[in-house]
């Protein structure tokens, strides 16, 4: 396995690669790696005859008072984490090769990057498409695997890649959870014990509204106000947001529909935890 900083020598790296006739999948991440992101590995290597790995903090999606100072860094364990799930390159460029001096482009996904997550990180979705977009012109991979934990990234990025014309497949993977149903994220290792116990109100609520769905109940106002009540009933939990969205747009549904999608943001303690999941349909 290959580990890159240049950005000019992924590049030569990439079209050596492509020259020989080899397919590139990328997956792009923030390190920390766990199960999940292993997971999107096994997908991508499935997909194509080379893999690569971005590990990059980025600090343009990051808010003023967010994690980025204490985001997990743990380059090394994340190195041979990925040699052992068959990486054949990774990418690990420094901010300032990435974000030079002068740097001033950002790109926007208007629309579905507004509510949300957006709503409470105003700017977290541009500074997603902006490293993404860096992350394809560099790298230059055909297909690239996001996890679907983070729906509404996937659904900005597959939005910037169709409307920018990015030769680049994106597939979504499904979410990878704990035996007990958490959502694998690389803040869980944020919780304290009694927090991760008090995180398994979002998966809970995920399954009370899949039951909800099951037993008739259509009215998705009905659906979210008893959730929100009985995340409430958890003192360690406090509610960012909770809505039944439409999975290809991203619009609030009244009424559930096949395509219906539960998203939910809550945050543990200091913790900010996100999960969502199909309400009616087998996926």
């Amino acid at each position: 396995m290959e580990i890159i900083h240049n950005p000019a020598a992924m590049t030569a790296w990439s079209k050596v690669e492509r020259a020989g006739g080899r397919s590139l999948a990328l997956v792009p991440t923030m390190g920390c790696l766990h199960a999940g992101h292993l997971s999107l590995m096994a997908a991508a290597r499935r997909r194509a005859d080379l893999l690569a790995v971005s590990i990059f903090v980025n600090p343009v999606q990051f808010g003023p008072d967010e994690d980025f100072a204490s985001y997990p860094r743990i380059f090394e364990a994340d190195c041979l984490a990925a040699e052992e799930a068959g990486v054949d390159v990774i990418f690990a460029p420094e901010t300032e090769v990435v974000y030079p001096p002068g740097f001033q482009t950002r790109v926007q996904v208007t629309g579905l990057s507004q509510g949300l997550c957006g709503a409470g990180r105003p700017g977290h979705f541009d500074g997603v498409a902006t490293v993404v977009a860096k992350l394809f012109n560099i790298i230059q991979p055909q297909l690239a695997v996001f996890g679907e934990k983070d729906f509404q990234q996937l659904a900005v990025v597959r939005a910037m890649v169709r409307d920018l014309n990015f030769a680049v497949e994106i597939v979504g993977h499904p979410i990878v959870r704990e035996e007990d149903g958490l959502a694998m994220s690389s803040r869980n290792r944020y919780l304290s014990p009694a927090e991760r116990q008090a995180a398994l109100c979002l998966y809970r609520a995920l399954k009370s509204a899949r039951r909800q769905a099951a037993e008739g109940e259509r009215d998705c106002g009905r659906i979210i106000a008893s959730l929100v009540t009985a995340i409430a009933a958890e003192p360690r939990a406090c509610v960012e947001y909770l809505q039944i969205v439409n999975d290809s747009d991203l619009r609030e549904l009244k009424k559930l529909t096949d395509t219906a999608r539960l998203m939910m943001a809550v945050h543990i303690g200091r913790t900010r935890l996100i999960d969502n999941g199909y309400l009616l349909s087998k996926r």
